[in-house]
């Protein structure tokens, strides 16, 4: 388990996902998108080995089940805390358990590939942190090399300035990062929209 890659999600329960997207198409459309979203991240990538879904809330297990693509695929509560809080844990624990690479994503970038992933498990070899940068000024992959608690600790997420500070702690401790490419995220009906009609002009001949 040299490369360990952690998947964030969440039990698709109207209410409880994409929230700013539920502000304006109701949180039964919002669950569902979710959801959609979601099997297009585990489909994209269900050729990797090593691969632990965390999932919150703690007591979802057999929801998030469905997307379990592979017998060495597993399923590990977020636990308790903020996302900063929770992040930390994850690495920790991989890192504990010996790995060497740790790349975490989320669900909200159906267009990330495995081979976006892959390009950072190689970053890492060279590299303390890599970096997928989201149009939104967040960003939807980290990965790093070693515990770095401070680039989770305090950070104020949900702005536009999440990559940028994250880039700028790194670079104050000395650590040698890396940028993927930039994508969207999908967090409002905007961005759903967008996203839509790019899968249109995809399948357009």
């Amino acid at each position: 388990m040299v490369e360990h890659l952690i998947i964030f999600c969440k039990a698709p329960r109207p209410g409880f996902v994409k929230t700013r997207l539920a502000a304006t198409v109701g949180p039964e459309t919002a669950c569902r998108h979710y959801h959609y979203l979601a099997d297009i991240v585990f489909r994209q990538l269900q050729a990797m080995e090593q691969v632990e879904l965390r999932f919150t809330p703690d007591d979802a297990a057999a929801e998030v089940a469905v997307w379990k693509k592979r017998p060495s695929w597993r399923l590990t509560p977020q636990g308790s805390g903020g996302l900063g809080e929770r992040l930390n844990a994850a690495f920790d624990d991989c890192f504990r358990m010996g790995a060497e690479r740790v790349v975490v994503i989320g669900t909200d970038t159906p267009e990330l590939s495995e081979s976006d992933v892959r390009e950072a498990f190689l970053a890492l070899r060279q590299e303390d942190v890599v970096v997928g940068p989201s149009e939104d000024g967040g960003y939807w992959l980290i990965g790093l090399t070693d515990p770095h608690p401070e680039l989770f600790d305090a950070q104020d997420w949900g702005t536009d300035r999440v990559c940028q500070e994250t880039l700028m702690r790194a670079q104050a401790r000395g650590l040698q990062t890396r940028l993927l490419r930039l994508l969207p995220d999908i967090d409002t009906e905007e961005d759903w929209n967008r996203f839509r009609q790019r899968q249109v002009a995809w399948r357009t001949p």
